[in-house]
């Protein structure tokens, strides 16, 4: 049986945000224009950021990756399930998901959307997964991509 994609070239992002928030709002806006998530997906995903942060320190799987952040609201208020991966032309903060009272810098951000209760760890596993395989010169090149269709093209043939 194939497997549903998690990637979809229509939702890679390049932001120029300065801050969490803005982020936030500027995704959620534009994956409401697609239909991909509820009226209430923008509201829900910054309580849960502040309740449950999702920002990874990457330095134990490599000291050189830039920071990640797996921000993801709860299966009610998204109609799909794909990793919307977004570059950070701007680091933003983010607080560490094992230590919430300590920040990070974050460089890129990958989020889940997520209508299959039983899937939010596999896919956060599988994220994971995909920086643990990839090697160094593999990982640098791909935080260096500038083009959302670059993006989708390494996720597409690596994830």
């Amino acid at each position: 049986m194939e497997e549903t994609p998690l990637f979809y070239e229509s939702t890679v992002f390049i932001s120029s945000t300065k801050t969490q928030a803005e982020l936030f709002e500027t995704v959620s806006k534009m994956l409401k224009e697609q239909d991909l998530v509820t009226e209430d997906f923008y509201k829900n995903l910054v309580e849960r950021e502040e309740n449950y942060p999702t920002g990874m320190d990457m330095t134990p799987v490599n000291p050189n990756y830039v920071n990640i952040a797996i921000p993801h609201t709860e299966v009610e208020y998204v109609k799909t399930t794909r990793i919307v991966p977004i570059k950070l032309e701007n680091p933003l903060t983010f607080h560490n998901m094992i230590n919430p009272s300590t920040t990070l810098e974050v460089g890129f951000a990958f989020m889940i959307l997520n209508e299959d209760p039983e899937g939010q760890v596999n896919i956060l596993a599988r994220i994971m997964d995909f920086f643990n395989r990839l090697t160094e010169e593999e990982a640098m090149h791909f935080f260096s991509l500038e083009d959302a269709q670059a993006i989708y093209q390494f996720l597409d043939e690596k994830f």
